[in-house]
């Protein structure tokens, strides 16, 4: 590898700041084509998220797995505040 293949100061600055933007990480590239792709990819990232994409998917998976604890009468975590616990914090006692 020649010093010429090697990221630019501006792409390295580049990446960590869509990086810290975005709370994700990214390989550090050994050449300006991998920065180049690593910029590339955190940018379509960039993009999904301001469109809100993320988000929808994830409150639509919380609500589903929500949902799935509390209709699933065979789960061992299900919980079922009427029969469980009475009282709160240090006064908390079994039901039963």
């Amino acid at each position: 590898m020649s010093p010429t293949d090697k990221p630019t100061a501006k792409q390295l600055a580049h990446l960590r700041q869509l990086a810290a933007r975005l709370g994700q990480s990214f390989a550090y590239p050994q050449t300006r084509a991998q920065a180049s792709a690593e910029i590339q990819r955190l940018r379509a990232a960039q993009r999904g998220r301001d469109v809100g994409i993320d988000r929808q998917t994830e409150r639509r998976e919380r609500r589903a797995v929500q949902r799935d604890l509390q209709q699933r009468a065979d789960d061992a975590t299900r919980v079922d505040p009427e029969h469980e616990v009475t009282g709160y914090g240090a006064n908390a006692r079994w039901s039963h």
